[in-house]
């Protein structure tokens, strides 16, 4: 299961991702936003990080304009390893070295057929597994464990 979650200028992007997520027969739960009405991305990106934390969903992809925002508020949650990727190259080594759980993207930064394939390569890629990338991630949990009150 794929959590989502955008906000207002994430909003036309995400329903793209979620047609072709219904053509892959890929299940995701939708924390929104329904709408281009304003809202503040933190709302709904920490909604779904949520999901992602506590297990009920796998993955997550959060939409916004540049996608900062949001990569930055999932980071906040402990367990989360969001990447903010604007192309294919990056969406897979963040799969193979860093296990990223989360694809954060930016609706006025990629168009969405660039989107799609970053979604596509987010998705399809593992986790390489290798020694030197879990000792890293453990590390980046130590990290996280100390300066997170």
């Amino acid at each position: 299961m794929i959590a989502l979650g955008c906000d207002h200028g994430g909003f036309e992007l995400m329903q793209e991702v979620k047609r072709h997520l219904d053509e892959r027969g890929l299940e995701y739960k939708d924390f929104g936003t329904y709408s281009t009405d304003s809202v503040d991305y933190t709302d709904f990106a920490s909604q779904a990080s949520l999901a992602v934390q506590s297990g009920e969903c796998d993955r997550g992809i959060l939409i916004c304009g540049t996608g900062i925002g949001v990569s930055i508020t999932a980071n906040k949650f402990k367990g989360i390893r969001a990447a903010l990727c604007g192309d294919c190259f990056s969406a897979e080594a963040t799969r193979l070295h860093n296990d990223a759980n989360v694809l954060a993207l930016g609706a006025r930064v990629v168009g969405p057929g660039l989107a799609l394939k970053i979604v596509d390569t987010f998705l399809d890629t593992p986790f390489s597994g290798a020694e030197r990338h879990v000792r890293r991630i453990s590390k980046i949990a130590e990290v996280e464990a100390r300066n997170m009150k």
